[in-house]
């Protein structure tokens, strides 16, 4: 079988959370190129501009978008529903949406274990469990109806390892403990469904980025590409650097196509080396 058919998204819908993010807008521009009809969720006003993007590119009948803010959950739950009626069934659901910023305390003065707020704990949750939770809820009638269906989590590598500490000792950086919990829940989540949903076709697996760093971005998890620190991310994998957006679309379009079709309940690591030492 040629690869190209392997990996083939032709006829697939995609609904793809966090759409608009750093890792999320090049995941949404890949889908659509490998033939994927894509419904894009986000909450930044770069969502419309993103699927007008795409749209003219590649036509409107092969994205659509809606902008919802993921910590209002009767929206959300009430958005997912209205998306999945008008597309009918999803053939992929990505859970990408994440918080990287100060709600969740991402470099927040305060935001070590000892002193970090409930709130930051509660958003930590709330994106990365609750947000996955209702999505899938949404798309599991259609998915079981059709006897198949992928679902991809989008995890961390600090879902398996815990941050050393030393990475963030006289920097301003800070990765929150709500983080890498949420998405460790949110691993273990995927083995259930995987384990649950099995009898029914659908496919369920995570993708665990390393250090993927955002040197353009101006948000709170931007990270100056002159700064000491990304030199210390870089050194701590085995590749010697972090890597960039487009590295995450081959585990991506593997779990999402056919290429796939005997994987569930795992987790890929996309981490440059990362979690092996």
């Amino acid at each position: 079988m040629k690869a190209s058919d392997l990996f083939s998204l032709q006829g697939k819908t995609v609904l793809l959370t966090g759409a608009s993010g750093f890792l999320g807008s090049e995941m949404a521009r890949s889908l659509v190129e490998n033939d994927a009809k894509v419904i894009l969720f986000g909450r930044s006003e770069k969502l419309e501009a993103l699927k007008t993007e795409l749209a003219n590119e590649f036509g409107e009948a092969q994205v659509d978008g809606y902008t919802v803010d993921m910590y209002d959950t009767d929206v959300l739950k009430n958005t997912l529903g209205e998306a999945v009626a008008k597309t009918g069934t999803v053939d992929v659901l990505v859970n990408n949406a994440h918080e990287m910023g100060p709600g969740c305390g991402f470099n927040q003065p305060g935001a070590a274990l000892e002193t970090a707020p409930l709130e930051h704990f509660n958003n930590n949750l709330s994106g990365g469990m609750t947000g996955p939770v209702l999505a899938m809820q949404a798309v599991f009638p259609g998915m079981k109806e059709k006897g198949n269906g992928s679902i991809i989590n989008t995890c961390t590598m600090y879902s398996i390892v815990a941050p050393d500490p030393a990475l963030y000792r006289g920097t301003d950086k800070m990765n929150p403990a709500g983080y890498g919990s949420a998405k460790a829940a949110l691993m273990q989540l995927t083995r259930y469904a995987a384990s649950f949903w099995g009898e029914h076709g659908i496919r369920v697996n995570a993708i665990h980025p390393g250090p993927f760093a955002n040197t353009e971005g101006t948000g709170a998890n931007a990270v100056d590409p002159n700064a000491p620190f990304l030199k210390v991310l870089n050194d701590k994998t085995c590749l010697g650097r972090t890597g960039v957006p487009r590295e995450l679309i081959g585990a991506l379009l593997l779990l999402s196509s056919d290429a796939g079709s005997y994987i569930t309940g795992q987790g890929i690591s996309v981490d440059g080396g990362w979690t092996v030492r």
